[in-house]
């Protein structure tokens, strides 16, 4: 119980850096922490806990013709693959937008001086101003 409501509290808290802060380089972390946040919470839905002294061995099927009662117990004590599977490819998603977000803050300061979204704001509504005119 304890680990799903820390769980919600970092989403909301890193849902709030992403939103609130003006800094392109806290919005890009505060989504990276999002994103593992997730990811961890999708793990901790697929994860199945194991009673102690139930399961002593890992569910590896090593019949090539089990029967059902070998399937029954390889199904009781085996973990949902598709999380784990939904996780991976999130976490090469994360890292390929995190390299793109970096990409962008880096240009933007290379052209602005700052990745201060409001000072950004107000340099682009001044050239627009100055083209204008």
């Amino acid at each position: 119980m304890i680990v799903v409501l820390s769980m919600y509290v970092n989403i909301g808290v890193s849902l709030y850096a992403a939103l609130a802060k003006p800094n392109l380089v806290k919005k890009i972390i505060a989504l990276t922490i999002l994103g593992d946040s997730v990811n961890t919470f999708i793990i901790l839905v697929g994860y199945r806990f194991w009673r102690p002294g139930v399961f002593l061995q890992p569910p590896v099927l090593t019949n090539l013709r089990p029967t059902s009662e070998v399937i029954r117990q390889f199904l009781e004590k085996a973990v949902d693959p598709i999380p784990q599977a939904l996780v991976l490819t999130a976490i090469v998603i994360n890292l390929a937008v995190t390299v793109f977000l970096a990409t962008v803050a880096l240009h933007m300061y290379r052209h602005f001086g700052t990745v201060n979204m409001d000072v950004v704001g107000r340099l682009k509504r001044y050239e627009v101003r100055k083209e204008m005119a």
